[in-house]
C-alpha cells in the first residue's frame, strides 16, 4: 500500500512539471555593430571669422548697390558747373577747306570761237572763330544753377539713403547667420542629451530593468533631432550666401561669425523722432525735390523775358578760283576776305501758341506734386518709426521673460536626465524637457533677433547706421 502510494505521488509530480513552462536561459542583447544614427553629427566646418565691422567695410567697398549710387552722384557733381547753366561765353572754331574741278565753256559775241577750259581747279578756305555770351536771359542762367546745386544735393541725400539701408541690411543678415548658428548649436546640445538617453537606456536594458524599445524610442528621437539639424544646416547656408550676396563677393564664401547679438535697451523715442527730422536721407532728398520743382517753374517763367546776347569772331576767307576767263585767256583769280566781327543779339518771345502758358501750369502742377510727395514721405517714415519703436519695446519684454525662462529649462532639463538615471522619470517625461529646451533656446534667439531687427530700423530711419558704424 505504501509502495503504491509512493508511486502514484512520483507520476503526479512528473505529470505537473511537465506542464509547466520551460525558462530560456537569458540572452544578451547584442548591440549594433555601428551606431550611425549615435554617432556625433558633422555640423559647420571651421571657417575665417568675420566681424560685423569687417562685414560692413567690405559692404561699403564692394555691394554693387552702393557703387552704382555712387557713380550717380559722381555725374550729378559734375553737371553742377556755371557752363552748364549757360553762364559763360560759348567759343566755337569753325574750318571749311573745299577743292573744286570744273569744265569751263564760255561764248562771246565779239568771238567767233567759244573759250573753253577742261578740269580747272579751284579751292576755297573758310576759317573763323565765333564767340556768344549771353548776358540776360530773364536770371534763367542763375536759376539753372541753383537748380543743379539742388539736383546734386538730392542725389548726396539718394547715395546717403542707399548707404544707411545696405548698412542696415548687412547688420540683419549678419545677426541672421549668428541666429542660425546659434540654432545649430542648440540642436547639438540637444543632440547630447539625447545620446545620453540613448546610452543610460541601453544600460538599464542590459541589467534588464527597460525593454529594448526604449532604447529604440531614444533612437528615434535622437536621428528627429539629426534631420532637424541638416535642416538647420541648410538654413544656415542659406543666410551666409545671403550676406555674401551684399558683401559683394562670392556666394560660396564661408566665414565664421565672431560678434553676438547684443540690443540696445536705452533707445529713447523722442531722440528718434528728432534725429529722423533732421537727418533721416529719403526725408531730406523729398525736401530737396519739392526745391528742384520750384526752379522748374522760375525757369518757365523766365523764358518770357527778352534774351540779350554779345558775337564776336575772326575769321579768314580766301577763295582760288582757277576757272576764270580775260578775254580768250584763262587766268586765275585769288580773293581773300579777314577780320574782326562783334555784336549785338536780342531776341524777344512773342506768341508761341501758348507753350509757355502750358509748360508754367505743369510746372505748379509738379511743384503742388512734390509737396504731397513729401508730405506722404513724412507720414510713411513716421509709421514706420512708430512701427519699430512698438516691435521694439515689445520684443524687449519679450527678452526679459525668455532669458529668465531658458534659465528654468536648462535646470529643469538636468533636474530630468538625472532623475532618469536613478530611474525615477519616464523616456515620454525627458523627451519632454528636452523639447522645452530646445524650443525655448530657439524662441530666445528669434527674439533677440527680432529686437535687433527693431532697433537698426529705428537707427537707419534716424540716420545713424553709417555714423553708428
Amino acid at each position: 500500500m505504501s509502495r503504491s502510494l509512493f508511486l502514484f505521488l512520483f507520476a503526479a509530480t512528473g505529470a505537473a512539471q511537465a506542464q509547466q513552462p520551460v525558462l530560456m536561459p537569458k540572452q544578451p542583447i547584442e548591440k549594433p555593430a555601428t551606431k550611425p544614427q549615435t554617432a556625433k553629427p558633422v555640423t559647420v566646418a571651421a571657417a575665417p571669422p568675420l566681424t560685423l565691422a569687417q562685414a560692413i567695410q567690405l559692404g561699403l567697398e564692394n555691394n554693387f548697390n552702393i557703387r552704382l549710387s555712387r557713380t550717380d552722384e559722381e555725374i550729378s557733381a559734375n553737371n553742377v558747373t556755371r557752363g552748364n547753366a549757360g553762364q559763360l561765353p560759348v567759343v566755337r572754331g569753325n574750318l571749311t577747306r573745299n577743292f573744286n574741278r570744273n569744265n569751263v565753256r564760255q561764248e562771246s559775241s565779239s568771238r567767233p570761237e567759244p573759250s573753253v577750259a577742261s578740269n580747272a581747279q579751284s579751292n576755297l578756305l573758310n576759317a573763323n572763330v565765333a564767340a556768344t555770351w549771353t548776358i540776360f536771359d530773364g536770371f534763367g542762367m542763375f536759376i539753372a544753377y541753383d537748380r543743379l546745386k539742388a539736383l546734386n544735393q538730392t542725389q548726396r541725400q539718394l547715395t546717403r539713403a542707399t548707404l544707411e539701408e545696405t548698412v542696415a541690411a548687412i547688420t540683419d543678415g549678419y545677426y541672421a547667420v549668428v541666429r542660425e548658428s546659434g540654432k545649430i548649436k542648440s540642436i547639438e546640445e540637444a543632440l547630447k542629451i539625447g545620446q545620453a538617453r540613448i546610452d543610460l537606456t541601453q544600460a538599464r536594458v542590459e541589467v534588464g530593468v527597460s525593454a529594448k524599445v526604449e532604447v529604440l524610442t531614444a533612437r528615434v528621437d535622437y536621428n528627429a533631432d539629426q534631420s532637424l539639424l541638416i535642416q538647420q544646416q541648410e538654413l544656415l547656408t542659406t543666410a551666409k550666401i545671403n550676406l555674401n550676396n551684399l558683401l559683394g563677393r562670392t556666394p560660396r564664401t564661408d566665414f565664421s561669425p565672431v560678434d553676438s547679438i547684443v540690443v540696445a535697451r536705452d533707445l529713447d523715442q523722442a531722440a528718434i523722432t528728432q534725429a529722423i527730422e533732421l537727418n533721416n536721407p529719403r526725408l531730406q532728398a523729398a525736401r530737396t525735390n519739392t526745391e528742384v520743382a520750384t526752379y522748374d517753374r522760375k525757369l518757365v517763367r523766365a523764358s518770357r523775358f527778352p534774351e540779350v546776347g554779345l558775337t564776336s569772331g575772326y575769321g579768314l576767307n580766301r577763295n582760288v578760283n582757277g576757272a576764270a576767263f580775260f578775254g580768250n585767256q584763262l587766268v586765275t583769280n585769288t580773293g581773300r576776305t579777314y577780320g574782326l566781327n562783334y555784336g549785338v543779339v536780342a531776341s524777344v518771345p512773342i506768341f508761341d501758341g501758348f507753350n509757355r502758358t502750358r509748360m508754367e501750369q505743369n510746372a505748379r502742377v509738379v511743384e503742388e506734386r512734390s509737396q504731397l510727395q513729401l508730405g506722404q514721405t513724412q507720414l510713411q517714415i513716421g509709421a514706420d518709426a512708430e512701427q519699430s519703436f512698438a516691435r521694439y519695446q515689445n520684443r524687449l519684454q519679450l527678452l526679459e521673460l525668455e532669458e529668465s525662462n531658458i534659465l528654468l529649462a536648462r535646470e529643469n532639463v538636468a533636474i530630468a536626465l538625472e532623475r532618469y538615471r536613478l530611474g525615477l522619470l519616464t523616456p515620454i517625461a525627458l523627451r519632454e524637457a528636452q523639447r522645452t529646451q530646445l524650443n525655448a533656446e530657439v524662441r530666445l534667439l528669434d527674439i533677440r533677433f527680432q529686437a535687433k531687427q527693431a532697433e537698426t530700423v529705428l537707427r537707419r530711419l534716424s540716420g545713424g547706421m553709417v555714423q553708428g558704424q
